[in-house]
């Protein structure tokens, strides 16, 4: 077909997007050089897990990394960089020192973490121990009540001065799953299939079957509505707490905990209870391997005599304090006005030093800001970046912050809830980006599949339109506004690092980091410079008439 200079001049007037959203390579050349011949984000990494990691929100080594990131980012030249308050959060906790050791038959150190807001022993106990069981299921929070009330008449007076052995010993399948994986290209091929269109989108409670295993809970979760998953938290912490006071009522010393994850070696530690002020603290908790947990349950099963020492000490606030996120951004031009956002928790457990979770997270974006303060490219838009606390108590840095800045739907969205053009977020481990969560949001995979394109031959090929959960974008997507989590390998996240004692530097793997602050910082430079914001989905409503991003 022969084409005139004026067909050519019509065929440009009837495609002016796909004129103006034409892809720099020149620019994505020099971000990718920047990003991999000069890159500090493993010095980034460094700082926060050797020198200042772990990270526990609201504790000392929680500000002291937010102290040396801030003035990191200010070297870069960003501009407004501050903590932005939120709260209140509840009482500061930091380990300062523990043990648990068994004294008879043999002595032998066991692989114990303490839980966080455990209360502290001011001295080292001895105790019998006892084993004293309740499994509780996800799925059935009238039938658990049910079942402690059985439960506590039981054990009613037989604990003071003991050492609970709170689960039933098990073994797991060892090595039935490989610790350390890359995606294949056919489950990424899975991810990229549209979600089943006959499941209910309208449920309630009596609907909700949570797995048993970790991982499926957790993608199942981040499935359902905002309100179903408040309700679930609310209801877990509510029988949670009841469960600790008989435990602190019946004079418990201390009590030892197992999971299916803490085994040859590794432990897996998160919280114990209440952070509240106005609550008492919770009987002292360790979680250990199931290969220790085991020894003594079976020594105890055989009649033999069994001494465990415990020491606990922590320093614990005395009254609830604020959090706060950090934030910095690089000025836009002429819709400076308009924010793209890049976040990551900056908040970590305590048994290792938040490597993986998520310092990765976080020193990736940091990084992205260098690489975009170094290569200088033309902005329209505002870059922000927000390091978010309190992120492993529930998204309460990243919740706190989209109300204030953005409203929700019952107490109304504010101005700039309609500047803000996109939000993405990184917290899945160290895994290179191999492409992302559109959260149902369909309209947004032309932008992908335009800002992916550079990277092809690195990896970076799939679009899901499915669901992610258990993390920051649901702070944003439950509100409506268009949060996106990128898509990552594995590797040994969920086996092995996953807030555990192994949570810590040498798991973070150099090459894969630089590739995903060479991939944001692609995706932001196009996403600030775009004719149009990335498009919205609508906020949908459950049963409860409650709206909701999912």
């Amino acid at each position: 077909m022969k084409f005139t200079r004026w067909s050519l001049i019509a065929c440009a007037l009837a495609l002016p997007g796909a004129a103006q959203e034409r892809t720099d390579y020149g620019l994505i050349h020099q971000i990718k050089e920047e990003a991999f011949e000069r890159s500090e984000v493993m010095d980034h990494a460094r700082a926060l897990t050797d020198r200042y990691g772990p990270r526990l929100t609201a504790s000392p080594e929680f500000d002291e990394a937010a102290d040396w990131a801030m003035a990191k980012m200010k070297s870069f030249g960003l501009a407004n960089v501050k903590k932005e308050s939120w709260g209140p959060f509840g009482r500061t906790w930091a380990l300062k020192h523990f043990s648990v050791e068994m004294l008879e038959p043999r002595y032998s150190r066991i692989d114990a973490i303490p839980l966080a807001w455990s209360s502290p022993i001011g001295k080292p106990v001895t105790g019998e121990l006892v084993i004293a069981p309740f499994r509780t299921t996800p799925n059935d929070e009238k039938k658990t009540a049910e079942d402690f009330e059985k439960y506590k008449a039981e054990w009613r007076g037989k604990l003071r001065g003991k050492i609970v052995l709170y689960n039933r010993p098990k073994v797991s399948s060892l090595g039935a799953n490989p610790n350390l994986r890359r995606y294949t290209d056919q489950e990424l091929a899975n991810l990229a299939k549209a979600p089943d269109p006959q499941r209910k989108i309208r449920i309630t409670l009596d609907d909700v079957k949570v797995p048993e295993d970790q991982q499926e809970a957790r993608e199942y979760l981040a499935t359902l509505p905002a309100d179903i998953r408040n309700e679930l938290g609310e209801r877990a912490r509510a029988a949670g707490d009841e469960r600790d006071k008989f435990f602190a009522n019946e004079g418990v010393l201390a009590m030892l905990v197992e999971d299916d994850r803490s085994h040859e070696g590794m432990v897996f530690a998160e919280a114990g209870g209440t952070r509240k002020a106005a609550d008492h603290l919770v009987v002292p908790k360790f979680k250990i391997t199931e290969e220790h947990y085991n020894r003594i349950a079976r020594l105890l099963d055989h009649k033999d005599a069994v001494r465990v020492q415990v020491d606990l000490e922590a320093q614990v606030g005395d009254r609830d304090v604020n959090s706060y996120n950090i934030v910095a951004e690089l000025p836009g031009g002429a819709k400076k006005d308009e924010i793209v956002m890049i976040g990551a928790h900056f908040d970590s457990w305590h048994g290792g030093t938040g490597a993986t979770d998520n310092a990765a997270g976080s020193a990736v974006m940091m990084e992205v800001m260098r690489i975009l303060t170094a290569v200088r490219p033309k902005l329209d838009r505002t870059v922000r970046i927000a390091l978010w606390s309190g992120e492993e108590q529930g998204l309460l840095g990243s919740k706190a912050y989209v109300k204030e800045h953005f409203g929700d739907a019952k107490i109304g969205f504010t101005q700039e809830q309609a500047r803000l053009a996109a939000y993405f977020n990184l917290d899945n481990g160290s895994g290179k980006i191999r492409g992302v969560y559109l959260q149902e949001n369909d309209a947004a995979r032309p932008f992908f599949e335009r800002a992916f394109a550079p990277f092809r031959d690195m990896g970076v090929t799939t679009l899901s339109l499915r669901n992610t959960g258990g993390t920051d974008h649901l702070s944003f997507n439950d509100v409506g506004l268009p949060g996106f989590q990128f898509i990552q390998d594995p590797l040994d996240y969920m086996t092995i690092t996953h807030h555990s004692t192994m949570d810590t530097y040498d798991h973070l793997i150099p090459a894969d980091l630089m590739q995903a602050s060479a991939v944001i910082a692609s995706v932001v430079v196009q996403a600030a410079n775009a004719p149009e914001m990335l498009p919205r989905k609508p906020v949908a409503q459950n049963k409860s008439g409650q709206g909701s991003g999912n």
